[in-house]
């Protein structure tokens, strides 16, 4: 089945094999945000920004916030428009510009999601991140079959709860794969 992507790869998980030597994606799990015949958007989901917080976002953009606000980790979403903030959030999916991913997660980038959650009125199940992962046509479609992804269903869970350390392998146990056994070449069966 040569082409069984379309429309497919939406509302899942790309995880990096070990032989994907880009440093932008070494060991991430990437949720799929958009995907069309024009490419494909996604969030890396398993990425905390080093130094910045919830603060530095809410300053910069002159936005109050509540006590706690403050200390919200920042992800780092990906090489791609590093400056534009998106957020990965449970339901609601009330606001401005809101794009639905799956029945229960969405991807929002407006002001109106930020003011919410940084007064504790926005969605309980959320994630803010800097920057994001594009694919042009057919780009990420080749990669998958140079082996440098696998693909799986996002789980609300890995993206919202799971520690940040262990998001790749416990995305890679749910495919039933031992990470430990993952060679640095793709090989044959």
């Amino acid at each position: 089945m040569e082409n069984d992507c379309n429309d497919s790869l939406k509302g899942k998980f790309l995880t990096a094999m070990p032989l994907l030597t880009d440093q932008n994606f070494d060991h991430t799990v990437t949720c799929i945000c958009e995907y069309t015949p024009a490419g494909a958007v996604g969030i890396v989901v398993n990425r905390v920004h080093p130094t910045l917080s919830g603060k530095d976002i809410f300053q910069e953009l002159n936005i109050d916030y509540i006590s706690g606000a403050e200390s919200i980790p920042i992800h780092v979403g990906g090489p791609v428009h590093i400056g534009e903030i998106f957020m990965l959030h449970g339901t609601p999916f009330e606001w401005e510009g809101c794009l639905a991913i799956t029945p229960t997660i969405a991807m929002s980038n407006t002001k109106d999601i930020l003011e919410a959650v940084a007064m504790g009125k926005g969605p309980k199940s959320f994630m803010i991140a800097l920057g994001c992962a594009g694919w042009g046509p057919g780009q990420l479609e080749s990669e998958i079959k140079q082996n440098a992804w696998l693909t799986s269903p996002v789980v609300d869970e890995i993206v919202f709860d799971m520690p940040i350390e262990s998001r790749w392998e416990v995305t890679l146990k749910k495919m039933g794969i031992d990470p430990a056994l993952l060679m640095d070449t793709a090989g044959h069966a």
